[in-house]
């Protein structure tokens, strides 16, 4: 969906998903840097917490929360398609676990509709007059989905 200028992924969601680029503008208009410097700045702390996690496999963030590294046993499943049992070998999974603050705002949430972030409530109001989409040109179940980065445990894990 458009808004305005800006383009909202909706990941198959009712409600409009905050992204990166999102990110990037509101701080930048924040604290008056250019978009590009602010990417730079938001992409560093991304590379940072990821670093972080594959030498140290644990980053505390004050406030935020706890992002692990943890390793899961191999495992029998069940492919959904075929019905047919697989092997899952054991992998390297990240886990976040929320800080206080976080908790307690996300605990305060009712089951009434998710209010936007300010940002998405401003675009709403500058939302462009262009056609629905149709159902042919949604996208397909699983497209356009940003899978979890893995962390690799060694050459041998390709």
């Amino acid at each position: 969906m458009v808004y305005g200028d800006l383009e909202v992924c909706f990941l198959g969601r009712e409600e409009p998903v905050l992204t990166k680029k999102d990110i990037v503008r509101t701080i930048s208009e924040e604290i008056g840097l250019t978009q590009q410097q602010t990417k730079r700045i938001v992409q560093k702390t991304f590379d940072a917490i990821i670093d972080s996690l594959v030498r140290e496999r644990r980053i505390e963030l004050r406030n935020f929360g706890v992002f692990e590294v943890k390793q899961r046993a191999a495992r029998r499943a069940r492919n959904p398609r075929t019905g047919r049992q697989v092997e899952v070998p054991e992998k390297f999974v990240v886990t976040f676990k929320p800080g206080k603050e976080m908790e307690s705002k996300v605990l305060e949430l009712t089951d009434a509709a998710p209010t936007p972030s300010p940002l998405i409530q401003s675009l709403k109001g500058t939302e462009s007059s262009k056609p629905k989409a149709t159902e042919s040109s949604k996208p397909k179940a699983n497209e356009n989905r940003t899978l979890p980065r893995r962390i690799s445990s060694g050459p041998a894990d390709h």
